[in-house]
Order: C-alpha cells, then structure tokens, then sequence
C-alpha cells in the first residue's frame, strides 16, 4: 500500500470521528486507531444511554435477561461497530454464511457498511451458524450480536 493512500486513511479517520478502521488489500492489512482517550468518552457515553432505561425496573431486568439467555446459546458473533449489516459482498452475490455453515476462524461471515467503507467481518470461533440475528440491510450497534455459533 502506498504511503499517499495510507496518508488520506489516516485523514478520514480523524476527520470522520470513528475509532478504528481495518482495511484488507490482498496480503496487505492495515488497522489505523485513533487514541484511546479520544474514543473511549464517546463509547463510555454511548453504552451508558441506553442501559439506563434497563436499570430503572430493577425487577423487570432479571426477568427480561432469563428470558433471552436461553434463546442465544453457544458463541455470539457481536458487532464491531455501528454500521448497515450485509450478508454478501452484492445484491445479487450468495450470502456469506446461511444457518447450518461450517466456519472456521478468520472466515468473512458478513459486510459492515460504515461511513461509505465497506468492513469485512471475520469469525473469530470455529463451529457452526446455529442462528442469523440481523436481517440483511439493517442497521446495526456497537456490540449488537449478529450470529450465534455452535
């Protein structure tokens, strides 16, 4: 990769406010993050927003957590960040993975969308796609599961 484009990365990221941006050319993979005390007011704030409505029935928290952990069991793919979740690389591409795959580590299993670039995302556990939690083209959160691995 040349030190122009590397050069115009590290600009978008500290133009566009995001955190960290991978980007994968070939063999080549470059991971450029912005400082740690930049990003971690804005996640700290972000995550803390929508606990609160969860904390104020303290009652209805421990219910609602029993009821949901029975439905997600086995190894959870979450979200790295905020972005338009695809399935495949294009509208008339076959789907990464579909429940009932066979992945092994470091397999692309979707597409996040964020700020015009598209994010391969990898399977970080071997197993199975037991489940698919996100509809192709929704938009996902920050540490939002995606799929559940058997």
């Amino acid at each position: 990769m040349d030190l122009r484009k590397l050069k115009k990365l590290i600009d978008l990221v500290e133009e566009s406010g995001i955190s960290e941006l991978e980007l994968t050319e070939g063999e080549e993979k470059v991971r450029i993050s912005r400082a740690l005390m930049q990003s971690a007011a804005p996640v700290a704030h972000y995550v803390a927003a929508p606990q609160a409505p969860q904390q104020a029935p303290a009652q209805a928290a421990p219910a609602a957590e029993s009821a949901t952990a029975p439905a997600i069991q086995g190894h959870v793919i979450k979200s790295p960040m905020v972005g338009t979740f695809y399935r495949s690389s294009s509208p008339d591409a076959n789907p990464f993975v579909e429940v009932g795959t066979t992945v092994a580590i470091g397999d692309t299993v979707c597409i996040i969308e964020a700020m015009k670039l598209l994010n391969e995302i990898e399977c970080d556990h071997a197993g199975v796609i037991k489940k698919i939690l996100v509809e192709n083209g929704q938009p996902v959160e920050y540490g939002e599961p995606l799929f559940v691995i058997g």
